[in-house]
Formats: C-alpha cells, sequence, structure tokens
C-alpha cells in the first residue's frame, strides 16, 4: 500500500513538472512571436526573449553600483558618506570615525574651515542666537534654531511621513514647511511649528478659478500653528516648471485637501499669473501678509538676478515694511519628487553661487537686517550648513536630509509611488515600514544633532554659535591646489 501511495505522488509531480514545463515552453514561445513581432525595441526585435535581460540588468544595475561598485564618496545626488552621516545622526549613534577622513581635500571647490587658535570654551558657547522674523507683522515669528524642514508636500511625501516628521520636528524645537500641496490634518497633528507654502496652484487657498482666496487664507492663518507663510516662485529641481504630482499619488483625500480632482495628475502653473513684476510680487507679499497678519516672504531658484536690484528699489521707494520677511534660496540641484531631467540637470544657479549673490544684494541695498534668508539645496551635512552660515545665511532647511532621516535608501522611486521605506508612496502595504514613533525620534535626533555638530564647528572657529561665523571662517580649494578664503573669493561684499 506504500508503494502504491509513492506510486501516485511521483505521478501526479511528474505529471506537475511536464504541465509546467509546457506552460513555461509556451511562455516562451508567446513571448519570442510577440518580441519578433513588435516594433518598439530593437534588441528584443532581434534577440527574442534573452533581450529581456538586458532591461533587467539596466534595472539591477542602479542597485549593485549602490552597494557594492560605488566608493563611499562617488554617488549623485548624495555619496554613501553623507547618508551615512544622517543616518548615524538620526539613530543617535556614534559619530566619530578613527584613524583618518576618506574625504580628498583636493578636489576644486572642496571647503575647508580655519580653526582658531583659542577655540570657544563649551562654557562659554552659546547654543544659538534667536531670530524675528516678521517685525511689521501682528504676529512674528521668533524661533533660535538655525536648521529646519524644507518643503514637502502631503502628497510628493505619505501620511506616516508627515507624522512623522510633524512629531519630530516639535520636539526638536525647529519648523516644517508643508510644501505646496496644502495643511493636512497630519501637519498639524504633531504640534509643530508650520511654514504654509502657497504655490502656483495655490493649493489649500485657491477658489473655485484657481486663484488666491483671501477666505482659505484667513482660515490656514486661523491655526496657530501656521506660524509663516512662503510663496513659491521658484523649486530647485525645475525653475520654471510647476509642481508635478503623478495621477497614482492623487488619492481622494488629497484630492480633498488640493481642491482638486482624485485620480488625476496635479500639474501646477510653471509661476504666479497675476505676479509679472518686483511691484506685483510685493503687492502678493503684501496681500498674504494683511490678511495672515503672519510673517511672508518668498522661494526661489535664482538665475537672472537683476530683477532682485529692482525688488529692493522698490521695497525702498515703498517703505522699509514692504519688503518680504524673508527669502528662501534653493539651490539647482535641490529635490523634487518629480521633473524633467532637462531643467533638473541644467537650469539655475546651484547655491554657492546664489547664496553669496543674495546676501551681497541685500548688504548693497541696505536690507540684509530687515530680509532674513534661509538657505536651501543639498544641506544635508554640519559643514554644509555651517557654510550656509559663513556665507550669510540666517537658516538652513533640507527636505532629503530629514527623508534619509526617516528611513529613505535613495531609490529614486519618488515619482513612481512604488517607494520601498514607505516615505514618498501611498501605497499601504508599503507605508507599513515606517513607523511614526520609531521615526519621529529620528526626525528629533537628526536635528538636535545637526544643531551640535554646526556648534561644533563654529567654536571650533572660535565663535560662540553659528550666526556669528564669518566668510573668513571658510576657504575654498583652487584650481592650483590652494585655498582662498570665502571673503577673498566672494569680495563684494562682507557679512
Amino acid at each position: 500500500m506504500d508503494t502504491n501511495f509513492a506510486l501516485t505522488v511521483f505521478n501526479i509531480m511528474a505529471q506537475l513538472f511536464v504541465w509546467l514545463v509546457g506552460v513555461v515552453i509556451i511562455g516562451i514561445a508567446v513571448v519570442y512571436v510577440v518580441d519578433r513581432v513588435q516594433t518598439k525595441h530593437a534588441v528584443r526585435r532581434n534577440y527574442p526573449v534573452i533581450g529581456h535581460l538586458r532591461y533587467w540588468f539596466e534595472h539591477l544595475g542602479e542597485f549593485f553600483r549602490q552597494y557594492f561598485f560605488a566608493m563611499d564618496r562617488e554617488e549623485m545626488p548624495f555619496n554613501r558618506a553623507e547618508r551615512t552621516w544622517v543616518y548615524r545622526a538620526a539613530k543617535n549613534e556614534d559619530s566619530t570615525l578613527a584613524f583618518g577622513s576618506s574625504r580628498d581635500l583636493r578636489p576644486v571647490g572642496s571647503i575647508l574651515f580655519v580653526n582658531c587658535p583659542y577655540p570657544t570654551l563649551e562654557i562659554d558657547a552659546e547654543d544659538t542666537s534667536s531670530v524675528v522674523l516678521g517685525p511689521y507683522c501682528d504676529i512674528p515669528y521668533e524661533t533660535d534654531s538655525v536648521f529646519h524642514i524644507s518643503g514637502m508636500s502631503f502628497g510628493a511625501i505619505s501620511k506616516p511621513a508627515v507624522q512623522a516628521l510633524s512629531r519630530g520636528a516639535k520636539k526638536a524645537g525647529v519648523w516644517m514647511n508643508t510644501g505646496e500641496g496644502g495643511l493636512s490634518p497630519w501637519h498639524l497633528e504633531g504640534g509643530a511649528d508650520l511654514v504654509y507654502q502657497i504655490g502656483t496652484a495655490k493649493y489649500g487657498v485657491r477658489d473655485e478659478a484657481g486663484a488666491l482666496c483671501d477666505e482659505r487664507l484667513q482660515a490656514m492663518a486661523a491655526h496657530e500653528q501656521v506660524r509663516m507663510f512662503e510663496i513659491k516662485l521658484s523649486q530647485g529641481a525645475k525653475p520654471g516648471k510647476g509642481g508635478i504630482l503623478p495621477a497614482e499619488k492623487v488619492t481622494d483625500e488629497i484630492a480633498r485637501i488640493r481642491s482638486i480632482e482624485a485620480g488625476k495628475p496635479s500639474i501646477s502653473p510653471n509661476r504666479h499669473p497675476e505676479i509679472n513684476t518686483a511691484e506685483e510680487l510685493l503687492d502678493m507679499i503684501e496681500r498674504v501678509r494683511a490678511v495672515t497678519g503672519k510673517p511672508t516672504g518668498f522661494k526661489a531658484v535664482i538665475g537672472t538676478y537683476g530683477w532682485l536690484d529692482e525688488l529692493c528699489e522698490a521695497i525702498h521707494s515703498r517703505g522699509i515694511e514692504s519688503a518680504p520677511d524673508f527669502i528662501a534660496i534653493d539651490s539647482a540641484d535641490g529635490g523634487t519628487g518629480a521633473a524633467p531631467a532637462s531643467l533638473m540637470d541644467y537650469m539655475g544657479l546651484p547655491l554657492k553661487e546664489s547664496l553669496p549673490l543674495v546676501v551681497d544684494i541685500l548688504i548693497k541695498h541696505s536690507l540684509r537686517d530687515r530680509i532674513k534668508v534661509i538657505a536651501s539645496g543639498k544641506l544635508v551635512n554640519p559643514a554644509q550648513v555651517a557654510w550656509a552660515m559663513c556665507i550669510g545665511a540666517d537658516f538652513a532647511v533640507s527636505a532629503r536630509g530629514f527623508m534619509f532621516s526617516l528611513g529613505c535608501i535613495q531609490a529614486l522611486q519618488c515619482n513612481k509611488n512604488t517607494c520601498p521605506t514607505g516615505v514618498a508612496t501611498h501605497n499601504a502595504a508599503l507605508q507599513r515600514g515606517l513607523v511614526v514613533t520609531d521615526k519621529a525620534e529620528r526626525v528629533y535626533q537628526y536635528a538636535k544633532n545637526m544643531r551640535k555638530e554646526v556648534g561644533i564647528l563654529a567654536h571650533s572657529c572660535g565663535v560662540p554659535e553659528p550666526r556669528r561665523l564669518q566668510r573668513f571662517h571658510c576657504r575654498i580649494v583652487q584650481a592650483n591646489g590652494l585655498s582662498v578664503p570665502l571673503d577673498e573669493f566672494y569680495p563684494s561684499a562682507s557679512v
């Protein structure tokens, strides 16, 4: 009986194997015919079936390069050394290294800080000074942190990502920019200070025609947590192009918050139709500030810059109170969830050029104290933030740095709703990996450790806190291999 049972099982398995082989053969035959007939892919047409391996290997190459072949400081947009620092800071792990730095100090453009023979003693060190934004507003905003969360829309990032950022920001005492996607309950849930970004589509504060609505502006300003308003003129990764949220990421909830239709792409205009001149920009700033009573500024990527001189002249003509309360300068290598490659690769000035340019224009027009400067664009580690302070920024903000703190692995799938870490997807199964309570703590630790180590750099330069850093505290390597101080490299003004 046992022998009969064994033979029966063997026969069933044999039949199953034959059936599977048949299915595979039929499948290969179908793929062969399809490949030979189709006209879109030459490789598949000439090499049916095996031609598919080319596309598979090409996809796998992204991951092999990241994990096996790229050196610690080779990858773009962020290399392994940069990401590792953020991960360790977010986990509050030991950030010390042994033996020596792997950073090459020879490439042109490398920055070096100049240590003081008598560094600031810890007992004499300040944490950070307090800065007031919007002194002419009904409700000014005061903060002491130098590092904050840049704009990331609910839509571009997931609900648990927004929740973790909001909770972590509250604990760290930093602000969180909503991005252009409007204000969600998840922004408010954590209790953080918020900067409401008004993008070109005016999501959340638009009327049915898409124009700015004062009543909705007032409704947003009624939230005590909304501390400032930022008018977005342009974004680092796509100057001259509006926001792009693919249809698969426009859920019912996101559509409701943005006042748009679910399941269809959310494409913002490439600029604000009502802002054509410096005067009209000041009109918009004044309108938002008057309606909300809160500090209002704008965000822009710098390309041409004559318009900034025109803006400063218009401010003096109207009166100092008419000035924007802040200017957020985004770098050409800033991040995004989706952008055309032509804009991402070629449009706009990087922060290393635009930040000193804007600071010097404000100094020239005696507006530097009135208008606070926020630096944005690949500022994810302490040296990059300290550099921005040396140039003359009041604040530095980061989006991708905080994404790394949430667990982002730079999979480059932000625009596909397939983010493997749950940060930039609305797939509930993938969001499950992002545990809000755990990641909120990492957001807090990242912000805390950033502030601590920027302070360490400042104290080594001999100043009590980061906003006391000057251009001569930082040097930049030239083509001859020698470095020059930033106040010689950018000689038009001294901060």
